[in-house]
């Protein structure tokens, strides 16, 4: 599997199927989640990385905050120019955070942390360390823990999202530690399968990937922030602050 195999997969439909899976509601839920768990005070500058359409970040700015949002579909960042809101909006590699000690926190939401192999989640966390200011925070929300994906894994699972129907057909390869999803979006008669791959790390092994990029680790929730982490939870929402 390529690993810029997400250059092409986040077009046309599979961007219609996250905006129609992704209400206002949950949008907001999330926000909500970010400013208590950041500890966002009046004013903030964040980083949201990767971005997509800005979903967060439009709102964060909404309530004052000074937004950055990185992502590497162009459709995305074209969306989210188009907000009337004032935010940076870049395209460009969720690696290449160029901008020392700027940044009061940081989020990476929507599983994209399971993009990265360990090299370069690596170089991502390195990155993140590098831009936050002493004592910043940095949100993960991933369904790609290894607690999380593997005690029910569905090899075939079906979608219905507005218009679109969806059929996603999972294979985990243990050697790789890496899941391979090829997701088939049926829609209008037009049947399309584009494949992903999402390496699988345990919430131990982020903990010390964390502390290798001078990131402390200092909450590990439910992605919805109602309790602590457990196995089999349905998601991890993992907060760390550079030290």
């Amino acid at each position: 599997m390529p690993t810029d195999w997400h250059l092409n997969f986040f077009r046309d439909v599979a961007l219609d199927f996250w905006r129609l899976a992704m209400s206002p509601e949950i949008t907001a839920a999330e926000v909500k989640t970010l400013e208590r768990v950041l500890e966002i005070q009046p004013g903030a500058r964040l980083l949201d990385v990767p971005c997509g359409n800005g979903r967060h970040a439009i709102e964060l700015a909404k309530r004052g905050c000074r937004m950055t949002g990185v992502d590497s579909s162009i459709e995305y960042i074209a969306e989210a120019r188009a907000a009337p809101i004032e935010a940076e909006w870049i395209a460009g590699d969720m690696c290449d955070l160029p901008w020392p000690d700027a940044f009061d926190g940081a989020y990476c939401f929507g599983n994209s942390f399971g993009y990265l192999d360990r090299p370069a989640a690596g170089v991502f966390l390195a990155g993140i360390s590098r831009c936050l200011k002493p004592g910043g925070r940095f949100a993960i929300a991933t369904g790609m823990a290894a607690e999380s994906i593997l005690p029910g894994l569905l090899q075939k699972r079906w979608h219905r999202t507005g218009d679109i129907l969806t059929l996603s057909e999972a294979r985990y390869h243990e050697a790789a530690g890496r899941l391979d999803i090829d997701y088939t979006f049926i829609r209008n008669g037009t049947v399309e399968t584009r494949p992903t791959a999402s390496y699988v790390f345990t919430v131990a092994e982020m903990c010390r990937m964390h502390a290798e990029a001078g990131l402390e680790t200092i909450g590990l929730r439910q992605w919805d922030d109602s309790g602590p982490f457990r196995l089999a939870s349905p998601g991890l929402l993992m907060v760390s602050r550079k030290r």
